[in-house]
């Protein structure tokens, strides 16, 4: 159990940072909107064979929208967190393990890099 502790405290050290191929913008209510852009072969003959659109858009929750902008590369997941609890209080609960899975699914999309 220690362990996992240990490796917690270390995944919320990281300092995410945005994929900058990403480009994103949010709307009057706040709400952040990434778009992705489909590259690559298999991409071009799905839009090609499928219509699968060149640019897919992912629109953010209200906490991904609040989280996003947040993300600059020189804040820790730590201290994104202090902003978070501030933010939305109880409804963020529970807050870290909220956060780290929420990074971890940016991460594997690429649309963040976390150092």
């Amino acid at each position: 159990m220690k362990k996992k502790n240990i490796v917690q405290e270390n995944f919320l050290e990281k300092k995410p940072i945005h994929n900058s191929e990403i480009k994103w913008n949010s709307d009057e209510n706040g709400i952040v909107t990434l778009e992705i852009e489909n590259k690559g072969i298999a991409n071009r003959i799905a839009q090609m064979l499928l219509k699968k659109p060149k640019i897919t858009y992912i629109h953010l929750d209200e906490m991904g929208s609040y989280v996003w902008p947040l993300i600059d590369g020189e804040r820790t997941i730590t201290d994104i967190s202090v902003f978070v609890k501030e933010h939305f209080g109880d409804k963020a609960d529970p807050l870290y393990e909220r956060l780290a899975k929420y990074f971890q699914i940016l991460e594997s999309y690429k649309f963040v890099n976390l150092k």
